[in-house]
């Protein structure tokens, strides 16, 4: 059974910094394109960032040139450092593969970025 575990949410003033975690179980994280998604109150889920079996990172619309992921392979888990956060970050935070999100999606970590 694949588990996938988000944290390291928390509550953060804008223009701080944060890094999530998704460690999994189950699964081999760097075998599969991963990707960090957000959710805000009446929004859809959406990616945020993602990163390629090759290492490759993508990062979608305010994320880019604010946030970084990475994979630790020998952790199993991927991250994502949030930089300059800004309060419409505000989400609940999921990890998944990417572009399709293929497993079943774990509880998140909620992200509160107060102005």
């Amino acid at each position: 059974q694949v588990l996938l575990v988000e944290s390291g949410g928390g509550l953060v003033q804008a223009g701080g910094s944060l890094r999530l975690s998704c460690a999994a179980s189950g699964m081999t994280l760097s075998l599969n394109d991963m990707g960090w998604y957000r959710q805000a109150p009446g929004n859809e889920r959406q990616l945020v960032a993602g990163i390629r079996r090759d290492g490759m990172q993508i990062y979608v619309g305010s994320a880019r040139g604010r946030f970084t992921i990475s994979r630790d392979n020998a952790e199993n888990t991927v991250y994502l450092q949030m930089d300059s956060l800004k309060p419409e970050d505000t989400a609940v935070y999921y990890c998944n593969s990417f572009p399709q999100a293929r497993i079943t999606w774990g509880q998140g970590t909620q992200l509160t970025v107060s102005s």
